[in-house]
């Protein structure tokens, strides 16, 4: 089931005088249980199409549905969006956990019984319990982006919009975050990621859509856009030097060795003769020239590719 279908997005503003067409013919989908990063540089569009999604500003063509709902007449597509916004924007500081999630969910049309149980449920699956009555303000930076991502649960949305979601995290809390999305995911949520940490991105998206100067440049599954730049070229990192008479041996076959003991540009054909002429001599590794998503969003970027 998709829980997000854009289609066809276009939005202009006029600057100085002058029409500046922000989004062009965007269309994104998102069906449960899935997370699609969207990606792009500062300026690309990407706030522009979030808002034109969560019905905060009217597209001037294309539409957009969610759950089958249009956010920008019913009322109801908008009961099944959540949203965690970069810089815990999310949360009242002088309020505690608990409060924070009996003062959303009721804002969000739930009864008082119903938000106070949701709530509790949710200290417990984040490992927030214990701090449920401490204010916003005194609880790590962790805890806070725990607690947003709470609040943005509250009223069991399909539909949740993560921006940053582990901006300024130290490397425990990231963990914390990355295994909550993982799991959120699995219950059926959909999840919108944009994020300028590729690397969190290529971790926890299946799908990758990346956006530039306001039109997509590419939309496609995380693995098999990065191995589409990744090369096929092996490298081997051996634990000692090479002796002389393997190098030799290496050299008739145009490998060359790197600091005594770094081979690379090996070619699939000839890896398993390399290999050979290595034995018994221990390895460090063995690796396949792998692309990043960093590569693949910096490859695309800058030189204009059509993926």
């Amino acid at each position: 089931m998709l829980v997000l279908e854009a289609r066809n997005l276009q939005k202009s503003y006029i600057d100085k005088g002058r029409s500046l067409q922000a989004v062009r013919d965007v269309s994104l989908s998102i069906p449960a249980g899935e997370v699609l990063a969207f990606l792009g540089p500062n300026g690309a569009g990407k706030t522009t199409t979030i808002k034109m999604i969560a019905g905060l500003i009217q597209p001037d063509a294309g539409w957009v549905r969610i759950v089958n709902h249009d956010p920008h007449t019913q009322a109801d597509a908008l009961r099944q969006v959540g949203a965690v916004l970069e810089g815990n924007r999310n949360v009242y500081w002088r309020l505690t956990p608990i409060e924070n999630l009996e003062y959303f969910g009721a804002l969000r049309g739930l009864k008082p019984r119903i938000a106070r149980q949701r709530g509790e449920e949710l200290l417990g699956r984040f490992n927030l319990r214990h701090k449920r009555n401490t204010v916003v303000q005194a609880l790590s930076r962790g805890m806070q982006q725990k607690l947003a991502i709470a609040v943005a649960l509250i009223h069991q949305p399909q539909l949740l919009l993560l921006d940053e979601p582990t901006l300024g995290l130290d490397v425990e809390a990231t963990e914390e975050v990355k295994h909550l999305i993982r799991a959120i995911v699995q219950d059926g949520c959909a999840i919108l990621l944009t994020t300028h940490q590729l690397a969190i991105a290529e971790e926890l998206s299946d799908r990758i859509a990346i956006i530039n100067q306001g039109e997509l440049m590419v939309t496609a599954d995380t693995d098999k856009l990065i191995r589409q730049f990744s090369g096929s070229a092996y490298r081997i990192d051996l634990e000692g030097a090479i002796d002389p008479l393997r190098q030799q041996k290496l050299a008739t076959l145009d490998i060359s060795v790197q600091n005594g003991r770094t081979l690379s540009d090996i070619t699939p054909d000839l890896l398993y003769r390399v290999l050979e002429i290595l034995q018994p001599l221990p390895l460090l590794r063995v690796e396949k020239d792998q692309a990043t998503l960093t590569d693949v969003f910096l490859k695309l970027i800058r030189e204009g590719i059509d993926a």
